[in-house]
């Protein structure tokens, strides 16, 4: 266990670190706060970026964008009289409009024949084809059910597994940070014992020097006084 923990690599140990203080997640949030606003002032403002390509749309996707913007109400549309069945049409009638209206009797009459074969279509064979289409989709949503639970039992093993993997190395992560501090304490320590010992290397300098002058002074008062 504890060579894994020393090859894996941890974000976070939730279960080992405390929470942080209310101070130390203010401290965070305001750096967090920061480098948020230092990014966003670093960004180009709006006006450095190139314009807008002008839209360009059809005549009648204009017409039907100033028909919405003016609130007008929709007109038009489909014409559904052309698939409904014509009445007879007067002999008197000319060969024109005879054409007309038997150019308009075919579209309506291939019109109906589909709907006709449509609604019976639907009338045998909907009612199986929407079960169908229902328990197919109750299988999609069981299978789909199945995998929830599956990747929420991952999810928990997952967790338990850090848990336990985070207990058990706890107490070695405490003594690691325990000797680390203590050898930093103790770097420290020598550090400062380091730079007192220079002290009082120059202060005893110093004062070798101060007594050798002395020395000098009273053998060269000698000197003057015995000649």
């Amino acid at each position: 266990m504890a060579s894994s923990i020393r090859t894996a690599v941890h974000e976070s140990l939730p279960y080992i670190d405390p929470e942080p203080t209310a101070a130390e997640r203010a401290a965070a949030e305001s750096l967090i706060a920061a480098e948020l606003s230092s990014s966003s002032s670093s960004s180009p403002p709006a006006s450095l970026l190139p314009p807008l390509r002008a839209p360009n749309f059809s005549p009648l996707v204009t017409l039907e964008l100033e028909r919405i913007a003016a609130g007008a109400p929709f007109a038009g549309g489909v014409d559904l009289s052309r698939y409904e069945a014509l009445p007879d049409s007067d002999s008197s009638s000319s060969s024109s409009e005879l054409q007309t209206s038997l150019r308009l009797a075919y579209a309506a009459g291939t019109y109906l024949a589909s709907r006709r074969a449509h609604l019976r279509l639907l009338d045998a064979h909907g009612r199986n084809a929407w079960l169908l289409a229902n328990w197919r989709a109750e299988a999609d949503l069981r299978a789909l059910e199945r995998d929830l639970a599956a990747a929420r039992r991952d999810v928990d093993r997952l967790a338990l597994a850090r848990r336990a993997a985070q207990d058990a190395a706890a107490a070695e992560l405490c003594g690691l940070d325990y000797a680390w501090r203590r050898g930093v304490a103790r770097a420290l320590e020598a550090e400062v014992a380091a730079e007192d010992l220079r002290r009082q290397v120059r202060d005893r300098q110093r004062a070798a020097a101060a007594a050798a002058a002395a020395a000098d002074d009273d053998d060269d008062g000698r000197a003057v006084t015995a000649s």
